[in-house]
């Protein structure tokens, strides 16, 4: 038997956490990153 139809709202079927400045993080991340390789590449050049 067929189990009917269910319908979420899009909270509902939203699997992850919203908020938490997620966006700030990655920002942050990627530029500690280019930093980073800026740095590795001062160090390591000829």
């Amino acid at each position: 038997m067929a189990k009917p139809e269910q319908i979420k709202s899009k909270d509902e079927a939203r699997q992850g956490v919203t908020g938490h400045g997620v966006r700030y993080v990655l920002g942050v991340s990627i530029a500690l990153v280019i930093v980073a390789f800026i740095v590795a590449y001062m160090v390591v050049r000829p």
